[in-house]
């Protein structure tokens, strides 16, 4: 759990010299470093789970950064990939950005761009992560609605009133309370703008 809490970056870079360079440099603002000499190793290898972000560099041996990137986008991995590389392009930054990059750095790198660039990149992933938990979350308490509570549900996002909703699903007022005090129990709301934040996408989604 630890390892997955704490942000991890992971430094891809064939260089022995650029490795110990830069891990010294990123772990000077508390960051903790991984580094790989290999790049297909760490594809097969690195934490897919944990949180932070991955440097990259272009041009290695066997591979390119570029190749890695696209084989861990494919894989669907959500850590922020930075690259580095020394010789660019137009049409490989270009391609870097086209293929899902954070961002694309030259060397040498401006040590102060490199750990702004982390740092944010650390942060962005962070938010990322508890938004999918936040979904993740929002799903599974609406599947524990009954069809009818959804149905109570959809028309209180529309904003009828309890007597509205009544009418509209021929339920007594105290029934539709009941729901309404049932669904917001399920879904853990303690307010009404929460409730629609939360949950109107859901139910725009899967309705018919």
């Amino acid at each position: 759990m630890t390892s997955t809490l704490s942000p991890l970056i992971h430094l891809i870079d064939d260089d022995e010299a650029v490795r110990a360079s830069l891990a010294l440099l990123i772990g000077t603002v508390g960051l903790r470093v991984q580094t790989w000499a290999d790049p297909l190793a760490f594809v097969d290898q690195f934490d897919r789970q944990g949180i932070g972000a991955i440097v990259l560099d272009v041009r290695m041996p066997g591979i390119s950064g570029l190749s890695v990137l696209d084989t861990l986008r494919a894989q669907g991995v959500d850590q922020p990939i930075v690259l580095l590389t020394g010789h660019g392009t137009v049409e490989m930054c270009r391609r870097a950005f086209k293929a899902g990059a954070a961002e694309f750095l030259e060397k040498p790198v401006n040590d102060e761009l490199l750990i702004e660039t982390l740092q944010n990149a650390v942060r962005q992933h962070v938010k990322s992560r508890q938004r999918h938990q936040a979904d993740r979350t929002a799903r599974e308490r609406y599947a524990q609605l009954s069809e009818r509570e959804r149905e109570v549900l959809g028309l209180i996002i529309e904003g009828l009133t309890n007597k509205e909703i009544g009418r509209a699903l021929t339920l007594s007022p105290r029934t539709v309370e009941t729901h309404r005090a049932n669904l917001f129990a399920k879904l853990e709301a303690e307010s009404l703008a929460q409730l629609i934040r939360r949950y109107a996408a859901l139910v725009e989604e899967s309705a018919p």
